[in-house]
């Protein structure tokens, strides 16, 4: 970061402090939170996801996982095998549209 940047970095924050703009905020007084495990993630792909997470949004892919973890745990406790046969076929499709999401966000991104 240049010195320039950073000198009006610190100008804006101590104008925002003067100001009573830094007093109130949600979280204030609390510890940061552990975010340790997005130190390998790509920082701009983190930020969006934690604003989503934050605004109760989630991405296509993640919703799409989810119901594909819950389809499996029920195949695995499927006997017949008719209801096997469809439970896979289901399995199938939500693994289709969890990459197909998946390589549309990272087609996206780049």
């Amino acid at each position: 970061m240049t010195r320039a940047f950073r000198s009006l970095i610190e100008r804006q924050l101590a104008k925002a402090q003067a100001e009573g703009q830094l007093q109130g905020l949600e979280g204030e007084g609390k510890p940061l939170p552990d975010r340790s495990g997005e130190a390998l993630a790509d920082p701009a792909m983190a930020a969006g996801m934690r604003i989503m997470a934050q605004a109760g949004v989630v991405p296509e892919e993640f919703r799409l996982k989810a119901e594909l973890d819950a389809a499996r745990k029920d195949y695995a406790a499927l006997t017949d095998p008719q209801a096997r046969k469809a439970a896979m076929a289901r399995i199938a499709d939500l693994e289709m549209r969890c990459n197909m999401a998946r390589d549309a966000r990272k087609s996206f991104l780049r």
